[in-house]
């Protein structure tokens, strides 16, 4: 089994349970009504980026998804929560690429969302062996990362919210969700006739 389309989401809930805020989180996400099986970093080889809208009308609840994804939650009043997942996908199409994950407190959507892309990138830089410096910052790795011509693209999904003001759990969640094949024919058989 192995995943030709995928897609990017986020969401955020507040809730005086922890848990109600992560399934708020889901809902705000859209993936509220699936099972979300958590898997590992690889971004399968020729794998089409689809839109959220396009994505989410391709589950069924109840239905076994598997994703790769991040969540923070905090009851600390204002404090700054962040998830994040982080893509690299390599130019050549029958290779792999990676996704990351990365959560934090105190990162806005942009650090976050950069830490977790360079999480992504460096994996994938290292498995096509592109040497860089890891000590040299985001921005001067990513210029080399795409000038070797070898990582056609990076990018990623972020959430970030300031914890509830009275207290109540606030949940950030970020996720990449692979579409299973039988989904996507079963779509494509059903728009053909």
């Amino acid at each position: 089994m192995v995943p030709k389309k995928i897609f990017l989401t986020k969401g955020v809930g507040v809730h005086k349970e922890r848990l109600a805020s992560f399934e708020l989180a889901l809902r705000a996400a859209g993936l509220a009504h699936c099972n979300l099986v958590l898997v590992s970093s690889i971004y399968p080889p020729g794998c089409k980026i689809i839109s959220r809208e396009e994505g989410l009308k391709l589950l069924r609840p109840g239905e076994i998804v598997f994703a790769v994804y991040d969540r923070e939650s905090s009851n600390e009043p204002n404090r700054l929560v962040a998830a994040s997942v982080g893509l690299a996908i390599p130019a050549e199409p029958t290779m792999h690429g990676y996704l990351s994950e990365h959560h934090a407190f105190g990162e806005t959507d942009e650090r976050a969302g950069e830490y977790a892309e360079d999480l992504a990138a460096s994996m994938l830089a290292t498995t096509l062996g592109i040497e860089f410096n890891p000590d040299s910052d985001w921005d001067e790795r990513e210029q080399l990362f795409k000038m070797s011509g070898k990582i056609v693209r990076t990018s990623n999904i972020t959430q970030s919210a300031v914890g509830n003001k009275d207290g109540l759990w606030t949940t950030t969640f970020a996720a990449a969700v692979f579409i299973p094949e039988d989904n996507v024919s079963n779509n494509e058989s059903k728009d053909n006739k």
